[in-house]
């Protein structure tokens, strides 16, 4: 007797133990689409997509608190800091940076970027859960909790939003 093995049933089995988002980023010139993918076992978070219509340079890129962007990127409150930590860089400590604090996106002369960012913090299930906030993409560069200024420690003085978008569960 020959035995076959059923591997479309496995992969099948392996594709529904990956959790999955997505976040449709709207300004008034800056827009894109952010994706975000993690075992079911947890571990870290890829995050990947595209952002248009940005300066060239350094953009701060972060997790804030709120899916509510009823009333403009204003209504999404302050970075995901569950912890209650200054801002900080993503590979800082995770007792030194908000949960939400994913750096900066460097855009090229296209004012384009491709995201393709790993991180261990957030998370797509649990208390770091990600769902149902937004993300927002900043004027300036974020200076990481490093720069000095008063918003340092705050917000990484990364400037006005230029575009956001809650992040949803995404179909497998």
């Amino acid at each position: 007797m020959i035995r076959r093995l059923d591997l479309p049933n496995k992969m099948a089995t392996e594709a529904k133990h990956v959790l999955k988002a997505s976040c449709v980023l709207v300004g008034d010139v800056v827009k894109g689409q952010v994706f975000f993918e993690q075992d079911a076992k947890g571990g870290a978070v890829r995050v990947t997509g595209k952002v248009t219509g940005l300066a060239p340079g350094k953009h701060g890129f972060h997790v804030h608190e709120f899916g509510d962007v009823s009333r403009g990127c204003d209504s999404a409150g302050p970075h995901f800091n569950p912890t209650g930590v200054d801002h900080g860089a993503p590979e800082d400590d995770p007792t030194h940076r908000h949960v939400g604090d994913l750096g900066n996106v460097v855009v090229g002369a296209s004012g384009e970027v491709e995201i393709d960012i790993t991180d261990k913090l957030i998370s797509l299930s649990g208390a770091n859960s990600i769902i149902g906030r937004s993300i927002i993409v900043h004027a300036g560069e974020d200076d990481l909790g490093r720069g000095g200024h008063p918003d340092s420690k705050k917000t990484g003085n990364a400037g006005g939003r230029l575009a956001c978008g809650p992040i949803g569960i995404a179909k497998a």
